[in-house]
């Protein structure tokens, strides 16, 4: 029998509960708690986090976990090292549904960077208006530099004060085109800082600077052990031994 464990948060990972769902397989959604008002899930589902590597395979062990999918943020790198950690312990079966980065194009102006640090670096010392679309985790880095004016957009309010100056924008995506246009122009933004998250959720902003002509400033992601990954959902149900999804 297939118990399975999914580390969600995502988009993507919202996709699969609803396939896992439809094919009938016993699974348990993971939220790490970050977010305050988290989608409800087709799945049972638990909030928080599991108290590190042991934590994990403490609780694959006690819930009879059979397989683990990671679909995690592709820059929640703790959790994901935790996880092929865990497993790696408890002997337990890994995939990862990892969408795939995106790729700078022609008519794109990235400066690409490898971390926060060197972003705050790569931003220019004269004022301007930025937008940082790096999940509020990460902002903390900019207050070195604040002289520019911050526009920043999150899924759930701040709860603390900001570390420096900014306008927040509280929205979930997806987000289309249309609307990163709009708001990149309405807001005057000049320097866009990024994740190369992938997928099609948050691409529209990076469209958008293509479109106008911005510089965007991508942060790559983060490395992580080897583990095999896929990037379709259905590709995850095929692993586990259903082929119901195969085509959906």
């Amino acid at each position: 029998m297939i118990r399975a464990l999914i580390l969600g948060g995502t988009a993507d990972a919202s996709l699969l509960a609803a396939e896992i769902a439809r094919a009938g397989i016993d699974a348990v959604y993971s939220y790490g708690g970050r977010t305050r008002a988290p989608a409800d899930q087709p799945l049972p589902t638990r909030i928080g986090g599991f108290g590190g590597v042991s934590g994990l395979a403490d609780y694959i062990r006690a819930e009879g976990i059979t397989h683990v999918l990671d679909a995690t943020h592709p820059f929640a790198a703790e959790m994901s090292r935790n996880a092929v950690d865990a497993c790696t312990q408890t002997g337990t079966p890994l995939l990862a549904l990892e969408r795939a980065p995106w790729i700078k194009a022609s008519a794109d102006t990235w400066i690409e960077v490898t971390d926060v640090d060197t972003a705050v670096s790569a931003l220019p010392d004269a004022p301007a208006n930025v937008f940082l679309a790096i999940g509020r985790q990460h902002i903390a880095p900019f207050a070195a530099k604040p002289q520019h004016a911050y526009t920043l957009r999150f899924v759930d309010p701040p709860e603390a004060s900001l570390p420096f100056a900014a306008d927040v924008i509280v929205s979930r995506g997806p987000f289309t085109l249309d609307g990163e246009l709009e708001m990149l122009h309405t807001r005057g933004i000049a320097w866009i800082v990024a994740r190369n998250s992938g997928g099609d959720g948050a691409r529209a902003k990076v469209d958008a600077a293509r479109r106008l002509g911005l510089p965007v400033i991508m942060i790559s992601r983060p490395q992580l052990p080897e583990r095999l990954r896929v990037e379709r959902v259905a590709e995850v149900v095929q692993w586990l031994g259903h082929r119901t999804c195969l085509g959906a």
